[in-house]
């Protein structure tokens, strides 16, 4: 009777389906895989793509991609077990990069039930049906906000939250735009913030749902229902010539953000309307273009400037100090998988590294693709998947 027992259980485990990856980071917006699989195993496919620097994202039994071919943008559906095409939508272009890098979008879709959302390199917002692949609503938010154009475009990916989708839009006419997820229209607007590279995220923290923002200005937490703004701390570095690009990351009660240029890193504590600075330095974890993960109290990121040369470092992220430092990975992304680090280098080395505090230890390398990758993965049904500037490629996770 228990061998059958344990065959039925087995049997039902083997069917539960990992959870989707629907946007920026995964499910959560944290970076956090909690399907089953670590060690990237055998190639299931590759195929190429365009232009940019957008990352692929999983739901409801499609991988979704976004890219530039010649002078249009183009959101594909695709099946994620063998990348064949099963419909694509296309609009045009003329988004030119005044510094020569990739000018295909940079901001990754968003999957929300049967919708899916796409906000390209020159602010043209659009929603499309996610099992045709029609038009549903598109906004073209740099004329609408009266947004000034940028370093290198929009890239900062929206969030949805109910039946809003919060966008980080960056215009004198709307600096955070929220819109009605099905319609299109403008909810509420708040700040006049130029636009940031870096993702907002909703979550639940000291008590209160928000909305948290990393402008180009600062960080900007607002009532993700009604727009209001709650607190506002000014996070930019001084030169002109700079970014913001880290999502915004929390544990418990407390919440950590990181740039570069200067800026660098704060965690806060955070309780109603309550802001405590724990503390904030730039020789810790200062992220230039990725965002760090949290496990068991500790942060795991890049630190320093991508054209410097970077460390991987674990910190504690109550009090900023450094538990280990790690030296030659130049730069990459980071996503937690259960227990281990995926770490993923610009040359498509992938590194698996135990998310431990006491020190480096790396578990096992994989090559993946040629470089360059600077796009974030997707992991979904134990499958990953990661582009370079010209190839997508569908890994099996063991």
């Amino acid at each position: 009777m228990l061998p059958s027992l344990l065959l039925v259980a087995a049997a039902l485990f083997a069917q539960t389906p990992a959870p989707d990856w629907p946007q920026l980071l995964g499910p959560t917006r944290n970076g956090v895989y909690t399907g089953t699989g670590r060690k990237p195993a055998a190639k299931l496919w590759s195929k190429s793509v365009g232009a940019g620097f957008a990352a692929p994202v999983v739901a409801g039994g499609k991988l979704f991609v976004f890219h530039r071919q010649q002078n249009q943008e183009i959101l594909e559906a695709w099946n994620p077990t063998d990348g064949k095409k099963l419909w694509a939508y296309t609009y045009p272009t003329a988004y030119r990069d005044d510094f020569g890098f990739d000018e295909g979008p940079r901001a990754a879709p968003l999957a929300d039930s049967s919708r899916v959302y796409t906000f390209g390199a020159e602010g043209q917002l659009h929603c499309v049906d996610a099992n045709t692949g029609k038009k549903i609503w598109s906004v073209d938010t740099a004329k609408t906000f009266q947004v000034r154009k940028g370093f290198f475009g929009a890239a900062s990916s929206p969030v949805i939250d109910g039946n809003l989708l919060l966008a980080n839009i960056g215009g004198a006419a709307g600096g955070i735009v929220a819109f009605d997820k099905a319609t299109g229209k403008t909810a509420w607007t708040a700040t006049e913030d130029e636009a940031s590279y870096s993702s907002p995220a909703v979550l639940t923290l000291g008590g209160l749902k928000r909305a948290l923002f990393l402008t180009r200005a600062g960080l900007v937490d607002l009532d993700p229902t009604t727009g209001k703004v709650r607190y506002q701390f000014p996070w930019r570095s001084r030169s002109n010539a700079s970014v913001n690009a880290a999502t915004p990351i929390a544990e418990g009660n407390v919440l950590f953000l990181s740039s570069s240029y200067g800026t660098g890193a704060i965690a806060f504590e955070v309780q109603g309307g309550n802001y405590k600075k724990l503390w904030s330095d730039d020789d810790t974890l200062s992220n230039h273009y990725s965002t760090s993960v949290i496990s068991n109290g500790y942060l795991y990121g890049f630190h320093g400037r991508q054209e410097m040369g970077q460390q991987l470092r674990a910190v504690q992220l109550r009090t900023g100090k450094v538990a280990w430092s790690q030296d030659g990975l130049n730069a990459g992304t980071v996503t937690l998988l259960g227990d281990t680090l995926l770490v993923i280098r610009e040359n498509a080395e992938a590194l698996l590294v135990p998310a431990k505090p006491d020190r480096f230890q790396t578990l096992s390398k994989h090559q993946l693709l040629p470089a360059t990758v600077r796009a974030y993965p997707a992991v979904a049904g134990g499958l990953l998947f990661l582009r370079n500037e010209s190839t997508l490629a569908c890994y099996r996770l063991d």
